[in-house]
């Protein structure tokens, strides 16, 4: 049997592991402070539905959450931001030093309200990715991109870093010092509707458009 370092790729060879990381670092502050990663879209928690799509697309699936009693329900190995305080890319340096300290390709990041990522459009975003560079799919949002669901190598570990010891916390903040690959919004629309891949749960409003949203697409599934 193949090692933990050494997974049989479906071409037949060995590829380098990716950890897929989802992370629940946020406050909550739009939804009342509750946890809204645990809130149900289509009968299942939202983070549940996220953590699902990362099993199939990686090697392993782990929890970046500052509070891991609260998230213990969902049943994953779980650590904290190495650098509190430090907002989203806290939890996009502490996902890619885990996975520096494995031995890892890289980390697959997840924010844990997005309850409708697939499979599918995980795996075209890390199935190629090098240790060297970030891949992030295009989106309508107003960076045009989706950092918070996207493959970060394990050599950008000292750009992330960088960044955090100069004070600038912006989830980009460090995409100057590393290969960004983008992921066509045409790529992505092969996977389903974009704006519904990419949503976010972020107020108790957002989570009614969810079930909306749930109730007609996966109604008879």
């Amino acid at each position: 049997m193949p090692s933990d370092q050494e997974i049989v790729s479906t071409a037949g060879g060995p590829r380098p592991p990716v950890l897929g990381v989802l992370l629940a670092g946020g406050q909550n502050r739009r939804y009342d402070g509750r946890p809204k990663a645990l809130e149900e879209v289509g009968g299942r928690p939202i983070a549940a539905r996220a953590i699902a799509a990362l099993k199939g697309a990686t090697d392993r699936v782990v929890l970046v959450a500052n509070d891991a009693q609260l998230y213990a329900p969902l049943g994953l190995e779980t650590r904290p931001d190495l650098r509190p305080g430090a907002g989203a890319l806290a939890g996009i340096h502490t996902a890619v030093t885990w996975a520096r300290e494995l031995g890892f390709r890289g980390a697959l990041v997840a924010a844990c309200d997005m309850p409708f990522l697939v499979t599918g459009l995980l795996r075209l975003i890390c199935e190629d990715a090098g240790e060297d560079e970030a891949v992030v799919p295009e989106s309508e949002s107003h960076r045009g991109l989706e950092p918070l669901c996207a493959f970060y190598g394990s050599a950008c570990l000292p750009a992330i870093e960088s960044a955090l010891a100069g004070g600038d916390n912006r989830v980009i903040a460090f995409y100057p010092q590393v290969t960004v690959r983008r992921i066509p919004r045409v790529e992505i629309a092969a996977f389903g509707d974009p704006r519904l891949l990419f949503l976010n749960v972020n107020t108790p409003a957002d989570r009614d458009l969810a079930e909306a949203a749930a109730n007609r697409t996966e109604a008879g599934r």
